[in-house]
């Protein structure tokens, strides 16, 4: 069985046991790195990325009380920041600030430490070279290519 498989088990367990609080926890520690990149990458402005990581972060708290086990913990993960993200762009066209709850104490510290490691030259690079594509375009490279998700991953987030 490999890392993310038995990552999965743990989460569905900690979901199924209405282990919630520890089930998020479990969750923004083992994909909130990737998940912030992610979002840093789509949203391009760090403070947006930041925003949208935090509506990311209490989204799943609240959303782990339904999750049906239709898809992994992670496509589920990548979902409700993709929808974090569509609420910030939305927010930023508007004009309007985002309202921000208090983001638990470990995604604050995912941000952090994830945020020195995106400033690296070849990510602002590779970043400057993703900006060029059309936005689903660069959605969907990234999902794909650098989170390896399988097409039908890929379809549920985007779908």
């Amino acid at each position: 069985m490999s890392d993310r498989d038995t990552l999965e088990a743990e989460l569905r367990g900690l979901i199924t046991a209405s282990a919630f609080d520890a089930a998020t926890e479990r969750a923004i520690r083992a994909w909130g790195p990737e998940i912030y990149g992610w979002l840093c990458g789509v949203l391009a402005d760090p403070t947006e990325a930041a925003d949208a990581f935090a509506v990311f972060a209490e989204q799943l708290w609240q959303s782990l009380r339904r999750y049906d086990g239709r898809c992994s913990t992670r496509t589920w993960c990548y979902m409700l920041a993709r929808h974090a993200a569509a609420r910030v762009r939305e927010a930023r066209h508007r004009g309007a600030a985002v309202p921000l709850s208090q983001a638990p104490e470990v995604a604050a510290a995912v941000r952090t430490v994830t945020a020195v490691h995106q400033q690296a030259a070849v990510k602002d690079e590779l970043r400057a070279l993703r900006a060029s594509l059309p936005e689903e375009d660069q959605m969907l490279l990234v999902l794909r290519v650098d989170r390896d998700l399988g097409w039908r991953e890929v379809a549920q987030i985007l779908g």
